[in-house]
C-alpha cells in the first residue's frame, strides 16, 4: 500500500498551510457565511473575528482508497470463525445514511456542519473583497495630523522667555571652574590677612613691620590685586554659558474620532438599501476605529423628522414619513455643538438616501453643509443608494435626484466632500478610494 505523508512544518506548531488551504477549498462556502453574518452582525462588531458554519457535505477531501470494484486482493483474516474458503462475501451496502434526511438509517454514517472561527484579519479579507478593495489600499491611511510644539533640545539663541536657568548656570560653573575664577571668599581671606599685618604694624612703636612679614604684606597685596584683575576678566555669567529652551512642531494625532451616520428612512427606502447603506457605514467604522484609539458613532435617523437613536433602531425600525433632509443635518449641527468640539474630536460623516427630498428643502440643505457641517468635518460622504432598473437613467443630467441636485454644486468646490451612486454591494469602494489614498490626485486617476 502507498503512503504519502506531508513532512512540512507548521510555524510555532501551528497548521497555518492546511488551515489557508481549508479556506481556499471552502472559499465560496466561507464568503456565504461573512455575508449572512454581516447581515445579523453589529456595525460595531465588524472589527471582530466571528464564527462561521458550513454544511459537512463540502469538507470533503481526495484520499487514496482501495477500489470496491475490480483487482484480485488476498486477505489474511486472524481469528476467523464464520467464512471459510470459497466462501462468497456480500458486497458493502453503498446507500449508507448522510448528514440529512429525515428518516432513520440502520447502518452508514455522515457528518454534521462544520463550525470555525475566523480571525479578525480573515474576516475583513473576505469583507474587503466583496467590496473590490484592491490590496494596496486596504493598509493604507489618509493623514490628517495635527501639530504640536515639543521640547528639542537647547539652543545657543532664543527669546528670554525660553531661557533655560538651569543649564545657563551649569555651564557657567564649568567654564568658572576650568578658568579658575577666584572665589569671593578667597579675597575676602586675603583681605583679612593683610588687615591682619597691617593692624600688626600700627601697635609697633616703629609703625615698620619687621622685614619677613613685610615681604608676606607685598605678597599678599600682588596676590589680592592678581585676584581682582581675574574676577573681573572672567565674568559670573558669560554670553556663551546662556542656553535656551528649543521647540519643534512634531506630528500628533488626534486619538479620538467621532462618525456621524445619517439614513433616510422614509417609506422610499427598501431594506436592500438599508442593506447597502450598512455596509457602507461598517467600512467607514472599520477606517476610523484602525486609525483612531477611541471612535464614537452617532446614529441619526429622518424621516420629515430627524432623532438620534440607537443602532437596533437605527436599522430596523419601522417608522415611515415624508422626507425632509435638512431635519438631519441639524440634528447633527445640534449634536456636534454640545459633545464634540472640534478641537478635541476628528469628525467624519456618512449620509445614505435615496435622493428624494421636499421640493424646498434643497437650498437650506446645501447652506447647512457649506456654512455650519463641513468646515467642521474631516470628510463628509454622500451615498445614492438607488435600484440597478434605475441606474441607467439617473446616470442622464435631466434623470438626478433632487438632493443630488443640491449637493452636487457643493462637491464639486469642496474637497472634503464626496458623491457617489449605489447600486450594489461593489459599488461602495469608490466612495473610499478619495478617503484611503495619501494623495488625492492620485485617487482620481
Amino acid at each position: 500500500m502507498l503512503y504519502i505523508v506531508d513532512r512540512r512544518k507548521n510555524p510555532t506548531g501551528k497548521s497555518l498551510g492546511n488551515r489557508q488551504r481549508f479556506m481556499r477549498r471552502a472559499k465560496a462556502q466561507i464568503k456565504k457565511a461573512v455575508e449572512e453574518s454581516i447581515r445579523t452582525r453589529g456595525i460595531t462588531d465588524i472589527n471582530n473575528g466571528d464564527q462561521v458554519i458550513i454544511p459537512g457535505k463540502t469538507l470533503k477531501e481526495p484520499g487514496f482508497h482501495h477500489a470496491r470494484r475490480g483487482g484480485n486482493r488476498d486477505y489474511v483474516l486472524p481469528g476467523n470463525k464464520k467464512f471459510v474458503q470459497g466462501d462468497r462475501v456480500a458486497r458493502p451496502n453503498e446507500d449508507g445514511g448522510g448528514a440529512g434526511g429525515s428518516k432513520a438509517s440502520p447502518d452508514g454514517d455522515g457528518e454534521d456542519e462544520f463550525q470555525f472561527t475566523l480571525t479578525r484579519d480573515e474576516f475583513l479579507d473576505i469583507f474587503f473583497e466583496d467590496l473590490e478593495l484592491p490590496d494596496l489600499l486596504k493598509k493604507s491611511l489618509k493623514q490628517t495630523t495635527a501639530f504640536r510644539n515639543a521640547r528639542a533640545g537647547f539652543s545657543v539663541q532664543g527669546t528670554p522667555a525660553n531661557l533655560s536657568l538651569v543649564r545657563t548656570m551649569r555651564n557657567s560653573l564649568a567654564r568658572r571652574i576650568g578658568l579658575r575664577r577666584p572665589k569671593t571668599d578667597e579675597i575676602r581671606d586675603l583681605e583679612d590677612q593683610i588687615t591682619t599685618l597691617q593692624e600688626k604694624a600700627n601697635k609697633r612703636p616703629s609703625g615698620k613691620l619687621t622685614k619677613p612679614d613685610d615681604e608676606k604684606l607685598h605678597a599678599l597685596l600682588a596676590d589680592l590685586e592678581n585676584a581682582k584683575r581675574r574676577m573681573k576678566s572672567i565674568p559670573f555669567i558669560d554670553p556663551i554659558d546662556t542656553r535656551y529652551n528649543q521647540f519643534q512642531q512634531i506630528p500628533d494625532p488626534n486619538t479620538q474620532a467621532v462618525m456621524f451616520c445619517l439614513m433616510d428612512v422614509s417609506g422610499s427606502m427598501s431594506e436592500q438599501m438599508k442593506e447597502l447603506g450598512k455596509r457602507f457605514f461598517m467600512l467607514l467604522h472599520l477606517f476610523l476605529h484602525r486609525r483612531y484609539e477611541h471612535v464614537d458613532v452617532v446614529f441619526i435617523r429622518h424621516t420629515s423628522r430627524a432623532s438620534e437613536v440607537d443602532e437596533e433602531t437605527f436599522f430596523y425600525s419601522r417608522e415611515t414619513g415624508g422626507t425632509i433632509v435638512s431635519t438631519a443635518l441639524e440634528e447633527m449641527k445640534k449634536v456636534l455643538k454640545d459633545r464634540y468640539p472640534t478641537d478635541q474630536w476628528n469628525i467624519y460623516a456618512a449620509q445614505a438616501s435615496d435622493g428624494d427630498n421636499y421640493s424646498n428643502d434643497g437650498a437650506k440643505c446645501t447652506a447647512l453643509l457649506a456654512e455650519d457641517l463641513l468646515p467642521k468635518c474631516q470628510y463628509y460622504a454622500y451615498i445614492e443608494i438607488t435600484d440597478e432598473r434605475e441606474a441607467e437613467i439617473f446616470a442622464a443630467a435631466e434623470g438626478e435626484t433632487a438632493l443630488w441636485k443640491s449637493y452636487a454644486p457643493l462637491a464639486a468646490v469642496n474637497p472634503r466632500f464626496s458623491l457617489k451612486r449605489v447600486t450594489k454591494a461593489a459599488d461602495i469602494f469608490p466612495v473610499f478610494r478619495e478617503l484611503f489614498a495619501k494623495n488625492r490626485a492620485e485617487a482620481k486617476t
